[in-house]
């Protein structure tokens, strides 16, 4: 999606080559076409393309669970088991970038069984090394290596955003990344039917469960998936939307958001049992909990674009960042007067309202570069198309590097909630330090898209 620009390919219908998952005839804007022929293509490609990026999702997620079945026998403290849930966040967002380039490199289909077969690298080693007597270094190189997940969200995006006529690519985009994130808290289901039933002695049953889920996201898009051969990167573009101060600002936003989302669905079991250990005195009892809010944050994600629609996407995020400093404040106060019941009302809300803003957020940006091309019309500095073309361009750069960029605030919120523990055996700290990161957001976003004055940017 992020830096991915497509042609209409009118080569005459389908040939043998287009049997072979190439559409040598691909133009969804031509209505007719979209309607009898275009249109139940890209719904194949959508749900498969579903399904593959939501095992990626879980992959990801893998260790948000398997913490929870790290036990003394393990010998690993409270920071330790932070900084096994922090560096497949690091390595996920450093891959988002390349896996976009990498499908107009590779084409869509190619890509998406390569990067399927990918999660098989962690996935095999955990299965076979999870157990007592391990060393923490292979278990942070086996942390590290289930990032690989995370880059999967990029690249299926990109791919899906070729598909789509421009008045249906939110929706279907839409689709595509709620049904990644339900990756998150569907892993942590399966490690709670794990302990449930197995119990905590067996950790490697979690990833064993996903090894034929792999294989069968790598044949399915082997067999249903097509490439859209137009496809190229725009590597300009990259350049050209690093130097925009929209692009920086925007990706302080999403760090704020779905850095929050990958951040705490991560954390979450963690800290329960930190936060309250005598409610939770085994994992089990933690597990039952951890999934709610992930899952709660991924089903409310396309109610953020839908408010953005109707509201403004500015408008939305600026409360959004209100409602999440205020849900950290009520969590910070839950947590020193031990109070499970405000704490888990507090974190419910933080997932919630981070599910919003990663919906709004992401309408704002083409509606920043919509405005601005507008501005550029009116003032006769560009023609129409040439303006149009370049919002498109600019939007999908800085979404690529927004989405790279806010997926390391799953770093931070691990990293923070380590220190914190680490500090003063509380988590006081950490929730101070999102207050103030969400301080920011709210501030940002009125100070450069909301506050009157001369030149705002209209409609965003």
């Amino acid at each position: 999606m992020s830096t991915l620009t497509s042609t209409a390919v009118t080569a005459g219908p389908p040939t043998a080559a287009g049997r072979r998952h190439t559409l040598d005839d691909w133009r969804p804007e031509d209505p007719d076409f979209w309607r009898t022929t275009g249109a139940p293509i890209a719904r194949r490609n959508l749900w498969v393309s579903i399904f593959a990026e939501h095992v990626g999702f879980s992959v990801w997620s893998l260790w948000s669970v398997t913490v929870l079945f790290l036990g003394p026998a393990y010998g690993i403290d409270p920071a330790g088991k932070f900084l096994l849930t922090a560096v497949p966040a690091a390595l996920g967002a450093v891959l988002r970038l390349p896996y976009t380039l990498a499908v107009a490199r590779f084409g869509g289909r190619r890509w998406t069984i390569v990067s399927a077969l990918l999660l098989l690298v962690p996935a095999v080693p955990m299965t076979v090394l999870l157990e007592p007597g391990v060393s923490y270094s292979t278990l942070m190189v086996l942390a590290c290596l289930t990032g690989v997940g995370g880059g999967n969200f990029a690249s299926s995006m990109a791919n899906i955003n070729l598909f789509y006529p421009q008045r249906l690519k939110g929706r279907a985009l839409g689709l595509n990344a709620g049904g990644g994130n339900l990756g998150v808290p569907a892993v942590q289901l399966v490690g709670l039917a794990v302990l449930a039933t197995a119990g905590a002695a067996y950790p490697r049953l979690v990833p064993a469960v996903y090894l034929p889920l792999i294989v069968l996201a790598a044949l399915a898009a082997a067999r249903w998936l097509d490439t859209v051969p137009g496809a190229r990167n725009e590597p300009g573009a990259l350049r050209e939307a690093a130097r925009d101060p929209h692009t920086w600002i925007m990706s302080l936003l999403y760090i704020g958001t779905f850095g929050s989302f990958i951040g705490f669905g991560f954390a979450f079991g963690q800290v329960l049992q930190l936060q309250f250990a005598e409610r939770f005195p085994t994992p089990v009892d933690a597990a039952w909990l951890t999934f709610l809010g992930p899952l709660i944050g991924s089903l409310i994600r396309p109610l953020g674009g839908h408010l953005a629609d109707r509201l403004g996407g500015a408008r939305v995020t600026f409360w959004n960042f209100v409602a999440m400093a205020a849900g950290a404040t009520v969590v910070l106060h839950a947590a020193r007067e031990r109070s499970f019941g405000l704490y888990l009302t507090g974190f419910l809300a933080l997932f919630v309202f981070s599910g919003v803003g990663n919906g709004s957020t992401y309408k704002m940006i083409p509606a920043i570069f919509r405005a601005r091309a507008a501005d550029a019309v009116a003032s006769g500095r560009r023609d129409p198309e040439a303006a149009a073309r370049w919002a498109r361009r600019m939007t999908g750069a800085l979404i690529g590097i927004a989405g790279a960029v806010g997926a390391s605030g799953g770093v931070l919120v691990n990293i923070a909630f380590r220190q914190s523990f680490l500090g003063s055996g509380n988590a006081d700290a950490a929730y101070l330090a999102f207050i103030g990161w969400y301080a920011l957001c709210f501030a940002a976003t009125w100070v450069v898209y909301r506050r009157p004055r001369a030149g705002r940017l209209a409609g965003v």
